[in-house]
Parts: structure tokens; sequence; C-alpha cells
């Protein structure tokens, strides 16, 4: 059956081509977006409409969503996911790579929610069916913190918080080579590749991104950074560091060196979100949680450590 959906459109996307529109408010590629507007599937304020035409906040957008297998959440235990603090309300966990936060279309590997479901560990119903509890998450390829809602008030005030950008989310960030300045901010929106629909790039008309860096040592051929994201696109951090060109190490999806990934003995991207602080949902309590780099990254840092 297919899925009818009707709401308003949000203010953030008033002057929008309608397709864009579309995309960002149902997660889907351009392409798809479009080709769901020229299929008819798209009514705004109750009359047709074309994909080039501009939106405005508050107009009602109905749109007729094709029925899809939702993925399952798994119940799956996951080797070295390690839980950091747990209460009634949110569960903070340390993400192995090789890991997805959780089910989607197309991957068939372990989840953070199919591992907590296998631990025995209750999160929160809020949410779409495959992702539930869930309030942000990090790429399989990026290890590190994430916390997950327990209860239904956590979820909705974490969610409200991310929202607000009151999380402060630090990642630990092996770029090629060394940025100038060594500590700078980098404000470019990121939108879905023109060309390549798996990967995400700078494009005008994207969405508002912000990402602050902080060189915190530099070896011979690259440069451990402390990265702080103000907003939270996919892949930012990886888009933004290619944008001015440093990618990640070891990120080939974003144009790294395979030599210097291949030295290092790297077969992901270097990136770890080693810090994640926020108030309690419940009481309001500051909470910070940090972790360390996990052995095939510090593996990395000690072979540059000892080229230098």
């Amino acid at each position: 059956m297919n899925d009818v959906r009707t709401l308003p459109l949000p203010d953030g996307l008033d002057g929008l081509r309608l397709d864009v529109a579309i995309s960002r408010l149902f997660g889907l590629s351009r392409t798809a977006a479009a080709d769901l507007v020229e299929a008819g599937s798209v009514t705004l304020d109750g009359r047709g409409v074309t994909k080039s035409e501009r939106v405005h906040g508050g107009a009602m957008v109905e749109v007729v969503l094709p029925a899809a297998d939702e993925p399952a959440t798994i119940s799956e235990p996951v080797p070295g996911m390690r839980v950091v603090y747990e209460d009634d309300d949110i569960i903070v966990v340390d993400k192995p790579v090789g890991v997805a936060a959780h089910p989607s279309p197309g991957w068939s590997g372990p989840t953070v929610i199919g591992g907590l479901a296998a631990a025995g560990h209750r999160i929160a119903t809020s949410g779409a069916a495959e992702r539930q509890g869930v309030v942000h998450r990090l790429d399989v390829g990026t290890t590190g913190l994430m916390v997950v809602a327990k209860s239904e008030s956590a979820y909705t005030a974490l969610k409200d918080a991310f929202r607000r950008r009151e999380v402060d989310k630090r990642y630990a960030a092996l770029v090629q080579g060394h940025p100038d300045p060594t500590r700078g901010t980098i404000d470019a929106p990121i939108d879905r590749h023109p060309t390549h629909d798996y990967k995400w790039a700078v494009v005008a008309g994207g969405r508002a991104s912000v990402t602050h860096y902080e060189t915190v040592e530099a070896f011979r051929a690259a440069s451990l950074l402390d990265v702080r994201l103000e907003t939270g696109r996919t892949h930012q951090i990886r888009v933004h560091m290619a944008a001015i060109h440093h990618p990640c190490v070891g990120d080939l999806t974003y144009g790294a060196d395979p030599t210097l990934a291949a030295r290092l003995d790297l077969t992901r991207q270097w990136l770890h979100a080693s810090r994640l602080s926020f108030a309690h949902p419940r009481d309001g309590r500051p909470l910070e949680f940090t972790s360390p780099p996990p052995a095939d990254l510090q593996h990395s840092l000690d072979l540059l450590a000892a080229e230098s």
C-alpha cells in the first residue's frame, strides 16, 4: 500500500525548487523527488505542480510515496560495542567500525539498535520503525560516541537539543597535509553530489553546514584535528575537509590518497567521534563523555609519529 503524507512545508524550505524541498523533507535523492513530481504524486495546496516550481513556507504538500519494504531491526550481538553510560532515559555507546546506527535499505550488517536489542536494552519507540530511539548517527566507517534514547520523553528532548544545536559533538580527524590556517571554520552548504548520488558535496543552495576545526598535532604527511560540528549533515566532516583539499586520511570516497592509506594500514576514513556533551534530557545536568581512538586509528598515528 502506498504511503500518503500530508504536511505543511517548513519555513526553512521557503524559496527552494519543489524537487529540492521534497528531497530534503522526505530524505530522498533529488532524482527520486523529481520523479515523484513528474509522476503526479505531489500536490501543493491541492493543485498539480512542476518540479521547478518554487515553494513557500506553510504551503500544504501531499506526497504519495511508493510502498517499500521497511528494513527490520535484527537482534544481533555487536562485538566491541561498549556501553559508556546508561540510565532510565538514555544509553551512550562507543560504536566500533563496520556497524551502522540502524537498519537501512541495502545494509545487511550489524547495527547499534540491533546490538542493543541483543544485549537486552530497552529503547524508545519514537521515530521511524527502523530507527527508533536514534537521535543522531555515525557513518558505518566512523567510530565513536553515540547517544540513543530509551524513554519517549528523552527522545523528544534530545531531538530538540540537536535541532537547537545544544549538543557539543567533537571528532578527532586525521587529514592529509596541513590546513592553513591551522584553526578555522568551514561554512559551506552541503547537498547530494550533482552526479554521484551516493556522495555528498558542497553545493550552492544546499543545506547550511558549519564545521570548526583546530590542529592538535602536525605530522610530516598529515594533521590530527579536533573538529566541532555546529550542524550535523550527512558526511559533513568528510565533505568539508575534502572541499578545502585536506580529505580525511583513508577516505577514498572523497579523494584521499590510497598510497598514504596503505602506508598507514588504514582500510577506512580516519574519523572518530571522540567527545559528546549535552544536558541530561530529564533533569538538565551536564553530561560529557570521551572516547580514545580505537586500535586501528591509534596504529596509524604511531606509524606517522615514527616517520616524523
